[in-house]
């Protein structure tokens, strides 16, 4: 499932959105394998073929909800249905974005259990762990949550995809916050559940272009921006279109 990383040309970032915001001209979506594992959403490619209609589920906290956009169609939720509408025209696409900022995992799985009562979806996005590891608190504890909700989703039917914390660089205790990264992704692999690893490829953005990496984010220095959520949106729409059709090729969505 890893693609080949290209450079996809995003529109030029003007100028800084608040005085003393380093948002840096010239930023590039550079397509990020984003999956890391061998799992599908091989459940959605029948309702795909046949271009049938497909809801999901957005959940999880800020970035979610999409803090730091400067409009609603500028979330990661929104840019990901536009760009899923593109790769599978013939299917109607609703994504509920259902992020609230600043939770936790208990609180966001109290809430999964409650959408999932209330209707029915074909997929289910899991944002999780950005607060709790910056907050810290009890692993074991993350970790039972965490099992919990993948139960849950399964049992209730939908598909399932877990979107991990995102990266930014003045993370205040790294070594806590990768831990809670790779707790994360050990559990998903255990559970068969694919992972949109957008700590690891956040990281890669960074590590190609640091000064130009700042128009990733938002002034916070910690949320995303327009920028951000988008290319965030392409790599995870690129990975899907492979996941629920795997025999067909990846591509890179149109600009």
């Amino acid at each position: 499932m890893r693609a080949a990383i290209r450079l996809l040309a995003l529109p030029v970032i003007a100028a800084a959105l608040s005085v003393g915001a380093a948002q840096a001209a010239g930023f590039s979506c550079r397509e990020t394998p984003i999956i890391r594992s061998n799992a599908t959403l091989a459940s959605l490619s029948t309702k795909v073929a046949q271009g049938q209609q497909l809801s999901i589920l957005a959940i999880g906290s800020s970035s979610t909800e999409g803090v730091g956009a400067s409009a609603k169609d500028k979330t990661y939720p929104a840019r990901l249905q536009a760009l899923l509408g593109r790769s599978w025209p013939k299917s109607q696409i609703e994504i509920v974005n259902a992020g609230i900022g600043g939770e936790t995992a208990p609180q966001t799985l109290l809430r999964l259990k409650t959408a999932l009562a209330q209707r029915s979806f074909d997929l289910v996005i899991w944002q999780v762990g950005t607060n709790d590891a910056v907050r810290g608190g009890d692993l074991d504890a993350f970790k039972a949550m965490v099992a919990d909700g993948i139960a849950t989703v399964r049992e209730a039917g939908p598909a399932l995809a877990i979107l991990d914390p995102q990266f930014f660089p003045t993370v205040r205790e790294p070594q806590r916050y990768g831990t809670y990264v790779e707790t994360i992704g050990e559990i998903a692999r255990r559970e068969a559940v694919p992972v949109f690893g957008r700590y690891a490829a956040m990281r890669e953005w960074h590590q190609f272009d640091a000064e130009a990496f700042k128009a990733a984010l938002s002034t916070d220095g910690f949320h995303m921006s327009d920028a951000g959520y988008d290319c965030l949106a392409r790599d995870m729409a690129n990975a899907m279109a492979g996941m629920a059709s795997p025999a067909r090729p990846v591509v890179a969505a149109s600009r």
